[in-house]
């Protein structure tokens, strides 16, 4: 399978794509902000079969320019996209300036649906896109002080995967979203230290791995909360 995981160069990303390599017969395009970290991943493959593109979810300008030469000569076609990039800057809705503001925003909700419109011409009938909220965008969740753009963008990320499930419909292209609860994550310690996460960043890995390779089976247009507390 093509797969192409959207922010794999740190914590539950880097862990998907590691877990998603371990298959020969998976070739891993990961993407990410981080050149050196881009190279160390590549670099890590038992079987050769990570590849990687920087690409910055803030600022979507050049994605069709920087995917093509890869998609065109490499991948040829998506089988499935999970798009794992995330920005928390955590603040009061009052102390973010527009900039921080504008940044998650794109990170967390525009680039992603920028690089969806982008792909979406090399997927076909059975193509499985998984988007990945927060459970601070579920709704009826627990929300936190501190986290309302984060959680805003998040929320917004989840109703454009029931939106897109209905619109590809007809092209046969599966969208779900997978609402992520506390994971022992670099971005979790950040935003509530000295709280303790139920699950490490390569159990819920496997989790999303696994539900990216056989989800679109049972699931279309959901967004499904992933959690055993909140955070």
């Amino acid at each position: 399978m093509n797969i192409i995981v959207n922010g794999g160069t740190r914590g539950i990303g880097k862990e998907v794509v590691l877990i998603l390599a371990g298959n020969t017969e998976n070739l891993i395009l990961a993407t990410g902000r981080n050149i050196e970290a881009l190279s160390m991943l590549t670099k890590t493959s038992q079987y050769g079969n990570i590849i990687s593109q920087k690409l910055d979810m803030s600022s979507f300008d050049n994605y069709e320019s920087d995917l093509i030469e890869v998609l065109r000569n490499q991948l040829k076609s998506v089988d499935i996209l999970i798009n794992m990039a995330g920005l928390l800057i955590k603040k009061d809705f009052g102390d973010l300036t527009s900039g921080e503001a504008l940044k998650m925003v794109q990170t967390n909700f525009l680039g992603p649906a920028e690089l969806i419109r982008v792909l979406k011409p090399y997927m076909h009938k059975g193509s499985h896109i998984v988007n990945i909220s927060s459970m601070g965008g579920y709704q009826g969740s627990q929300k936190y002080r501190g986290l309302a753009y984060y959680s805003a963008s998040k929320a917004a990320l989840a109703c454009l995967s029931e939106c897109l499930a209905s619109e590809f419909n007809e092209d046969g292209i599966i969208v779900n979203c997978l609402a992520l609860g506390s994971s022992d994550t670099e971005m979790f310690r950040e935003a509530f230290p000295g709280n303790e996460a139920s699950v490490t960043a390569r159990e819920i890995a496997g989790f999303i791995a696994d539900f990216a390779l056989n989800g679109s089976k049972f699931f279309n247009g959901k967004v499904l909360p992933v959690a055993l507390s909140n955070p």
